[in-house]
This record gives structure tokens, C-alpha cells and sequence, in this order.
């Protein structure tokens, strides 16, 4: 095992091997537990496995930490990583903890923690990366950085309490909406409210997309309704309306009271319909255009890098209004039917009018039927006028007819790919 110093904040993301070279997955964070008068001592790490699971990885199991690498004996116990008392996670609750100096020169904030191999091949916590406060009033300006060893700082706090979320965050940025939402759930319960209080409300709300709606309801009752009204209005309508829909009449009624009314109008339109309809599936912003548009203006349209992808797919065009409900539709243009006609095209001239679409009312399964048979990502939704109301994409229907849980970890039945030994192996050393 290498004798390296590792700091952890670099050792996040990094790969995990098995001795033959097979990536098993990548380290999320390290594990540490504290002690009276030594540095703590780190136990293993969490590793991210295919399928987004969060296991431990005893540190007895690897056998080298380089740059960018991490080896392990191949042996992974694959059941879900679960905190124990007494242990502490490093990246999510020592980065950003508040720390005053031994000799009274002040406090600084850990930035980043090394862990170094000591002469019994156990690894402890080594130097600490700090940040002191700032000297001037800049807005802009940062405290000097400075290094120290464990025994030279103290917490006020207790052993484990979580100081700012700002540096998690920070390791955080590069993180998809999926496994962010993964990454927050498997924080400690206290730590989660803090981090989520640090998000921006955009981020939140990419990440609340991708959790079970129970969790989605807890973490929004935990914020304050003019907040909760902000993240509603940064997501998507039918997401929104998802989440709404599991809290009381009252409750739902505040948020969209508080929320911007052309959002809430979106929302209570969905709310109308039931769950398990086209209705009840679809977004009610899709890409809407005119017959006149022509296929350069559309082709703008859907370059829009917040757009989803299952809506880039296609527009739809129909008689004014632009915007749900809309008037009459007219059809649908496709986006590899776009790519054969120079840019001056008229929409009108190459719209599908072949594809029929499925109205508001129809089943869940019925829309999963069309979406199959004609290998499509995304249908046209209308009202009994004909007038386009929204559009239900294939991510809508699966998320719907998938289980409840599907989002968990412990979901799947399945062998994991990824090799194992026996689920009697203890889990800590």
C-alpha cells in the first residue's frame, strides 16, 4: 500500500479497481471514526457501484491508493452503505467545520483533510487544509490558507456536529441532477437540511426531480413556504404537480398561492387531471410554433441546453395561441425531419400529420402502447377541442409504470455486476 499523503477532496471521484484492472466503481467519501487524544482513525471508504449504490469498502481491503486510483482486493459487500454511530464522513460532515487553533491565534474552516498510512499500515487523519477569515471587507476576497496538524486544532462543537455546507457543496458541482439526488439521500438527516439549505434553488430543484416523492415532500416541508414556492417554480410543471399532489389541500393551495402565477396556472391545469391519464403524465411546456415558423427558428428552439431531451425531439404546431392549451394542433415536426430541409423551410410545408394524438384522458397504458409501436420519445396531448394541452415523453411513462421504489437502492433483486463476497463478511474491520 502506498505511503502516499491522500488528500480526500482530490481522492473523491477517483476510479476503484479490482487487481485485474476491472473498474469496480469510484470513491464517493471516507469514513473515519473519532478517538480521545489521537487523530481519527479512517475505517474504510464509500464507493459508488453501478446502479448508483453507496457501499463500504473496508480500508483493509485496499491495497494501494495512487493518483486517480484506487486498488482493492476485488471483494465488495454490496449492501447499501449505512452510517453507524460514531462514524464521521469527511467530505460530508468535516469539510467545512469550524476549528480553533491549540496555541489561541484564532479559528480557520477545513477545506480539505489528508489521511496518511502510519507505520502499523493503518490509516489516520493527517494534515488539515485550512482557510482563516478574511482580512479585508471585499466581497470577493478570501482568508489566507494555511496547514496544520490534527492535534494542533480543537472543535468547540461536539465530535461529528456539521459546520457550513458550502465546501460540499463545492465537491458536489460536477455531479448529475440522478446522482446528486442519490448523494443528498445518503447523507445523514441533519446534514441533508443543511446542504439543501445551501443549494441554489435551481440545483434543488433538478435534484428533487430525481427522488421518490416521499422524499421529495419531506424535504419541502423542511424549508419555509416562500422557498418551497421557489423551488416548485423552478420545476418542471409535471414534476411539480406530482408534488403537490401528495400534500393536503391547504398546503398546496399556500405554495401555489405564493408561486408565480403563469407556474401555478401550469400546475393546477395538471392537478385537474388524474394520475395515471396522459394528462396526469405530461409537461404542458412543450416546443409550440406556428406554421410560418420556419425549420431555422425551430431548430434554435430546441438547442436550448435546459431543455429536456425527450421534448427536443419535436415540435408541435397549431393555430394561435403558442402557448397551452393552445389552438388547434395542426401536427408534429420531428427533429430528424427538420435536419433534411434547408433552413428557410416552412414547418407548415413538412409537418406529420400521420401521427395521431392521444388525449388528455387516455390511460397510462395506452400511451405506453403508441410510444412502443411507432419509437417514439415523446406524443401530443389534447383536450376535447383538439386544442394542445401538453406532451407526454417515454422518461413521463416510465417513471409511472416503473415500481415506487425503483428510485432506492435496495430495489433490485438482480445480481449486481459488480464482484462480491458473501453478505456474512462483516462489514467493519
Amino acid at each position: 500500500m502506498s505511503t502516499q499523503r491522500v488528500f480526500v477532496a482530490r481522492l473523491a471521484g477517483c476510479a476503484v479497481f479490482d487487481p485485474a484492472g476491472d473498474r469496480l466503481g469510484k470513491v464517493r467519501d471516507v469514513v473515519v471514526v473519532y478517538r480521545n487524544d489521537a487523530p481519527p482513525r479512517v475505517i474504510g471508504l464509500i464507493a459508488e457501484i453501478p446502479g448508483r449504490r453507496h457501499v463500504f469498502m473496508s480500508i483493509g481491503r485496499v491495497t494501494s491508493i495512487a493518483t486517480g486510483q484506487v486498488i482493492t482486493t476485488g471483494l465488495i459487500n454490496v449492501r447499501r452503505f449505512e452510517q453507524r454511530g460514531g462514524e464521521v464522513r469527511v467530505m460530508a460532515e468535516l469539510l467545512g467545520r469550524k476549528v480553533y487553533f491549540r496555541d489561541g491565534s484564532g479559528y480557520a474552516v477545513i477545506e480539505d483533510v489528508a489521511i496518511e498510512r502510519n507505520r502499523l499500515g493503518e490509516w489516520d487523519v493527517g494534515q488539515l487544509f485550512l482557510r482563516k477569515p478574511k482580512t479585508t471587507a471585499s466581497p470577493f476576497a478570501k482568508g489566507p490558507t494555511t496547514f496544520a496538524q490534527w492535534g494542533d486544532v480543537r472543535e468547540q462543537q461536539n465530535p461529528g456536529e456539521a459546520q457550513s455546507a458550502e465546501q460540499l457543496i463545492a465537491s458536489y458541482s460536477d455531479l448529475k441532477p440522478a446522482d446528486l439526488a442519490n448523494t443528498l439521500l445518503d447523507l445523514p438527516a441533519d446534514r441533508l437540511l443543511e446542504v439543501v439549505d445551501e443549494l441554489s434553488d435551481d440545483r434543488l430543484a433538478d435534484a428533487l426531480e430525481e427522488m421518490p416523492e416521499d422524499e421529495q415532500v419531506h424535504i419541502l416541508e423542511s424549508l419555509d413556504d416562500e422557498r418551497a414556492a421557489d423551488i416548485l417554480d423552478a420545476m418542471e410543471p409535471d414534476d411539480a404537480a406530482d408534488v403537490l399532489g401528495q400534500l393536503s389541500d391547504e398546503q398546496r393551495e399556500g405554495l401555489l398561492e405564493l408561486m408565480e402565477p403563469e407556474e401555478a396556472e401550469d400546475i393546477r391545469a395538471l392537478l385537474k387531471y388524474n394520475p395515471d391519464t396522459a394528462g396526469g403524465l405530461m409537461t404542458s411546456e412543450p416546443i409550440v410554433l406556428s406554421a410560418d415558423a420556419t425549420v431555422a427558428e425551430a431548430l434554435a428552439l430546441i438547442r436550448r441546453h435546459e431543455l429536456h431531451p425527450a421534448l427536443a425531439a419535436a415540435v408541435f404546431v397549431t393555430l394561435p395561441p403558442y402557448e397551452t392549451p393552445t389552438g388547434r394542433l395542426l401536427g408534429t415536426v420531428h427533429f430528424q425531419r427538420m435536419l433534411r430541409y434547408p433552413p428557410h423551410e416552412r414547418l407548415g410545408a413538412i409537418i406529420d400529420d400521420t401521427l395521431d394524438p392521444v388525449p388528455a384522458t387516455a390511460s397510462a397504458a395506452e400511451v405506453a402502447r403508441m410510444l412502443a409501436s411507432y419509437n417514439l420519445v415523446s406524443l401530443p396531448v389534447i383536450d376535447q377541442a383538439h386544442r394542445l394541452v401538453g406532451a407526454v415523453s417515454v422518461d413521463d411513462v416510465l417513471d409511472y409504470l416503473l415500481p415506487e421504489d425503483w428510485r432506492s437502492h435496495d430495489s433490485r433483486s438482480e445480481p449486481d455486476p459488480v464482484p462480491t463476497d458473501t453478505a456474512s463478511i462483516p462489514r467493519r474491520r
